[in-house]
């Protein structure tokens, strides 16, 4: 564990490094961790906070990821550059112990942590978009930190879900478990009031639990600008003549209607006021990227997910908003989340809490339909959101794209399961341009792990064999279930070993040596 404080503090202007933070930065030690405040006369880029602390060079590192994972979440020896998202588990095997350090969900910066052998050192960025941020008088609490260590015999995987536990306070999370089917791949955006009724209809067709019925998402198709390409959402397609009876047919057939949205990006003409800035990676486009920092903006996407619930979705997925507001994916990120010299037109405020309000603006007005954020920041959505997309895109065309987002995904997302929200390790696809005897085994461990299953099986790709594994699977997804463990997360990025809240433990065999020699992009 940390001590209570640091050995040093500094801090990072828009002009330079103060490495004397003086009296910038104030401590508070809290029941719920040490608090981290600043206040600053000066624009604030980033508070730099050290512990010199030895850690064992055999030492395991596990970190999150800034708004999900890439395929590339691992346990990995001691990097000293390596950016550690939210929070870093320290593992030493010689011993086997485990030590957490990590900072509470809702924070209002960027926190991420890098370990090396002498110490750890934690960089909360403060920034306002890629400037510093103007607090005036304000005292902004930026992080409040937090370092356990395990028990006697406590393994990493339970350690890690004690851990996250302490992360958070107040997890949002559904009564019954989410469960059912998403048309995106299945169909790609070729989608209608037609093959939703028939994709959907196959969903409840397939689901034995009528106390709890399942979800089907109307993913990225439905709006007139088709696929991902933005509003206007007051109307749909042509394939989709009349959005609100769609929902009205899926209700009537027992099934719970979903539906996917690109809050932030618009085709429609906004006043300039309301775009990003010229120096944004996105300034200037044809299509209008929003700010969100702009009340008025604010109040146009809660006009778009209030009409969502009007017309009787009671699932919302929210996409891109992390892409929108940063111009990178999180991949991409590591030390620098966003670049170019731009900020959001109010300056007062740090990135983080931009973000938050925006999210807090969808839960407002989403009222009591379940959210599943993608590509938004897990450890800012936690506590606001029901479910989060924790990983990539999966497919329907290439096993190794599945592979390597999913399994990694699920394995490696699963002690936060529960702890921030339901972990949605993204959609089993049944599509025939993968071998069954691949999809059937993702199929499996999705519905046995506990976590949310959403499944999108193509018509003419799901014959008797597909529709009784899938009629399983649901029947499992629909009921209350301890997390899976990953049993071999130590070792590898695709854990092959599980064991299920049934005591049985199953071997799954991942790899097509095909997909290995010449991957998917």
């Amino acid at each position: 564990m940390l001590t209570a404080h640091p050995d040093s503090i500094d801090i990072l202007v828009e002009n330079g490094v103060v490495t004397a933070a003086g009296g910038r930065v104030r401590l508070e030690e809290t029941p719920a961790g040490l608090r981290i405040l600043c206040h600053s006369t000066e624009p604030l880029r980033r508070i730099l906070l050290r512990w010199n602390t030895a850690i064992p060079r055999h030492a395991a590192v596990l970190a999150d990821h800034w708004e999900r994972g890439y395929g590339d979440r691992e346990w990995r020896g001691l990097v000293a550059e390596r950016v550690l998202p939210w929070y870093a588990i320290v593992h030493d095997a010689k011993f086997d112990t485990s030590a957490g350090y990590g900072v509470r969900t809702g924070a209002s910066s960027f926190a991420s942590w890098r370990i090396d052998q002498q110490g750890v050192t934690l960089v909360l960025d403060v920034r306002n978009g890629d400037r510093g941020v103007v607090l005036g008088n304000r005292e902004l609490c930026a992080a409040i930190v937090v370092s356990l260590s395990s028990n006697v015999g406590e393994s990493p995987f339970a350690f890690g879900q004690r851990f996250c536990k302490s992360l958070c306070a107040a997890p949002r999370l559904s009564p019954k478990p989410i469960y059912g089917g998403n048309d995106w791949y299945s169909r790609y955006g070729e989608n209608s009031a037609e093959t939703v009724k028939q994709d959907a209809g196959l969903i409840r067709e397939l689901s034995p639990d009528r106390s709890n019925p399942p979800v089907f998402v109307i993913d990225a198709g439905w709006s007139p600008t088709g696929s991902c390409n933005g509003a206007p959402y007051d109307r749909g397609a042509s394939g989709f003549p009349d959005m609100a009876s769609v929902a009205a047919w899926m209700r009537s057939h027992e099934i719970r209607p979903g539906i996917w949205i690109r809050p932030l990006l618009t085709t429609e003409k906004v006043p300039a006021s309301w775009r990003v800035s010229q120096k944004h990676p996105f300034g200037g486009q044809t299509s209008s990227y929003l700010d969100p920092s702009i009340p008025e903006v604010l109040d146009l996407v809660k006009t778009d997910i209030h009409r969502l619930v009007a017309w009787g979705y009671e699932v919302i997925k929210h996409d891109f908003t992390t892409y929108d507001i940063l111009g990178r994916w999180g991949f991409e990120m590591g030390g620098e989340i966003t670049s170019g010299g731009w900020s959001f037109a109010d300056r007062s405020r740090t990135t983080a809490e931009v973000i938050t309000a925006l999210y807090q603006a969808i839960r407002e007005a989403a009222t009591s339909s379940i959210i599943i954020g993608c590509n938004t920041l897990g450890h800012l959505t936690a506590g606001l959101y029901e479910l989060q997309r924790s990983g990539d895109d999966t497919s329907g065309r290439h096993w190794e794209r599945t592979r390597k987002m999913g399994i990694n995904t699920l394995a490696m997302s699963m002690i936060q399961h529960n702890h921030f929200f339901s972990v949605d390790a993204d959609c089993v696809a049944i599509m025939s341009d993968v071998p069954w005897k691949l999809t059937q085994q993702w199929l499996d461990v999705v519905a046995r792990s506990g976590t949310p299953l959403f499944v999108s099986p193509h018509p003419q790709a799901t014959g008797k064999e597909q529709r009784k594994a899938v009629q399983h699977a649901l029947g499992l997804a629909a009921m209350a279930q301890s997390p899976g463990e990953p049993l071999d997360w130590l070792w590898t990025t695709s854990p092959e070993q599980w064991k299920f809240a049934d005591g049985t433990t199953k071997t799954y065999q991942w790899n097509d040596y095909r997909g290995s020699v010449d991957p998917c992009p």
